[in-house]
């Protein structure tokens, strides 16, 4: 089975609620860890509130924070001065708030041109030149594949080969779900150990539209169920068989999860917690 234990909440489920009431949620629901983002509402991943006041909050709720969420165009040369200025600034954001990873997200764009090649060979140079700062810190780079036809990204062997050829330990992989159902890799990576092993956060969505998977977008990532097209509890469970020991991190994207109260709200990650938590080995 899937230790409840595991589960973590990532605040775009919730964007409407203040940085307390998302980590009083979390409490509520006996989630110890959270993941926090820098493209809610206003840019501020902590409500503007100082570091030693979020820590504390962190502190009194019970919760870790394990993530920020995250860096853009992490893999984008022309965007790179950009990219280390704001991950230096996130790097401030982590340790002031005693978070030990940031997600780093490739490109995507359809107006990004450049060959296969380019985009592999420019996702190596990015990690070779964001790693001093989050090695001098002890800070993970979370580096998470976007599945979505644009993104210059799309594979976790792809990220996991990019990371073997820096050869740092602060990289580990995002699996998401959601864009490895939309991405290039097949099933079959999900049971391989030195992937599964590789692999420092799983997100987590459902997606039950009719819609062909080629038009998924976030606003149909819901709370995982039964009728979940993207298969991702079959996808937890073929990683945890291989090895993976890590938090899975509830992430809908769609508008209606994020409109509903928090009693509802708490009702549908509980069934969703009850769906995966029910997942045999």
């Amino acid at each position: 089975m899937i230790a409840r234990k595991r589960f973590s909440l990532n605040r775009i489920a919730c964007p409407g609620l203040s940085l307390e009431q998302f980590f009083a949620l979390a409490q509520r629901l006996s989630i110890g860890k959270v993941e926090l983002r820098n493209d809610l509402a206003g840019g501020s991943v902590s409500d503007g509130l100082a570091p030693e006041q979020v820590a504390d909050l962190a502190g009194r709720y019970g919760v870790s924070i394990i993530a920020l969420n995250a860096l853009q165009q992490f893999n984008l040369e022309a965007a790179r001065p950009r990219a280390l200025a704001e991950l230096g600034r996130l790097v401030k954001v982590a340790v002031g708030i005693g978070c030990p990873a940031i997600v780093l997200c490739p490109n995507n764009a359809t107006s990004d041109r450049r060959p296969p090649e380019q985009m592999f060979r420019e996702t190596v140079e990015a990690l070779r030149s964001l790693r001093t700062l989050l090695e001098d810190n002890e800070l993970t780079g979370l580096v998470e594949p976007l599945g979505f036809a644009e993104s210059s990204l799309r594979s976790g062997a792809e990220a996991k080969k990019a990371i073997n050829e820096v050869g740092s330990p602060a990289y580990r992989i995002v699996h998401d779900t959601f864009h490895h159902a939309l991405g290039t890799d097949t099933q079959d990576l999900l049971r391989f150990s030195d992937y599964a092993q590789s692999i420092g956060l799983v997100h987590v969505s459902g997606v039950e539209s009719d819609d062909p998977f080629s038009c998924y977008r976030d606003p149909h990532r819901v709370l995982v169920t039964a009728d979940d097209n993207l298969r991702s509890r079959e996808q937890i469970l073929a990683l945890s068989n291989a090895g993976f020991r890590g938090p899975i991190s509830f992430e809908p994207f769609a508008p209606e999860v994020q409109a509903l109260d928090v009693g509802a709200l708490a009702a549908a990650i509980e069934q969703s917690i009850a769906y995966l938590v029910g997942a045999e080995d």
